[in-house]
């Protein structure tokens, strides 16, 4: 399944089915625009002509069928031979009119006869373009949210490119920082045990308390530093995460709100490997790490 991500752009456009009763209405067309960015949650907009207002809940099922987060805003366009120009009435057209007025009058014997300006705008109209336009629109935005789809996709593939050369500079930066674990714990406890002594014999507690005892004190103390130091597990966590991470990447869908997640505890990892760290090098390395997290932060905000 791929990986979408929330950024993208489409159109389509149509034309209303052509019936042979209409010239007009089949010289009309309908484009249709989407615009997406990211957002935590789905939010729709819709801008369209108040003639085709009464599409906006089949419109926003196609679109919440298909997507599942980001700002989505849909822009839809009409446009009507009739608009610019007064249409030539067909003779279709006139017949169906004059049985219609012949059957009100039937009815209604009081009413005005049709006046050539009403007739006019009736042809103008269509006389049933409304729903051919409906129909027409609803054909260019289920287009358009194909389209649309197919762009975020791409951009998702994009984006889990960037997100698994990041995934890879930290595994990079976690194997360089294992093998200074053990080295930098053997130093920084030497040089407690070393400053233990020269405190213990500044205070006279040697006088006091046997040289086994303040061995096995030294060694405790060592002992409890040591653990504190020791930023092992930190490393482990990261890379438990790291693996999360690609398994998600690989697996694909709706991804985004899972890695965001996973990134703040790295970042939780990172931060604890920065005040831990008791050697200058595993310093640097947190801080690195921190920069490339910070990177899979900004990458991952853009995924669905």
């Amino acid at each position: 399944m791929p990986v979408y991500s929330m950024t993208g752009y489409a159109s389509a456009s149509s034309q209303p089915a052509s019936d042979g009763d209409n010239t007009a209405v089949n010289k009309s067309s309908v484009s249709v625009e989407l615009r997406s960015v990211n957002g935590r949650f789905l939010d729709l907009g819709f801008r369209m002509p108040e003639e085709l207002r009464g599409l906006e809940p089949a419109l926003r099922e196609l679109l919440t069928a298909q997507f599942k987060r980001g700002k989505i805003e849909m822009r839809i366009n009409a446009q009507r031979e009739g608009d610019n120009a007064w249409p030539q009435p067909q003779p279709e057209q006139l017949n169906r009119l004059s049985r219609l007025e012949s059957t009100v009058q039937g009815w209604l014997p009081k009413a005005q006869p049709l006046s050539v300006h009403e007739v006019l705008q009736w042809c103008k109209n269509g006389g049933g373009a409304a729903e051919k336009l409906d129909e027409a629109t609803l054909e260019a935005a289920r287009a358009c949210v194909a389209g649309l789809a197919e762009a975020r996709e791409r951009e998702g593939e994009k984006l889990v490119a960037i997100l698994m050369e990041r995934v890879k500079r930290l595994r990079a930066l976690a194997a360089e920082a294992e093998p200074l674990v053990p080295a930098v714990v053997q130093r920084q406890q030497q040089r407690f045990i070393e400053r233990w002594q020269e405190a213990l014999t500044a205070s006279g507690a040697t006088q006091t308390i046997t040289e086994e005892q303040l061995r096995e004190r030294a060694l405790n103390e060592a002992a409890a530093y040591a653990i504190r130091i020791d930023v092992a597990e930190e490393l482990a966590r990261l890379r438990a995460h790291l693996d999360e991470i690609t398994r998600l990447l690989k697996k694909g869908g709706e991804v985004g709100k899972r890695l965001d997640f996973l990134i703040q505890e790295l970042l939780r990892e990172a931060n604890t490997l920065g005040s831990k760290a008791a050697a200058l090098e595993l310093t640097n390395i947190s801080v690195e790490m921190k920069v490339a997290i910070e990177q899979l932060r900004e990458q991952v905000q853009n995924l669905e």
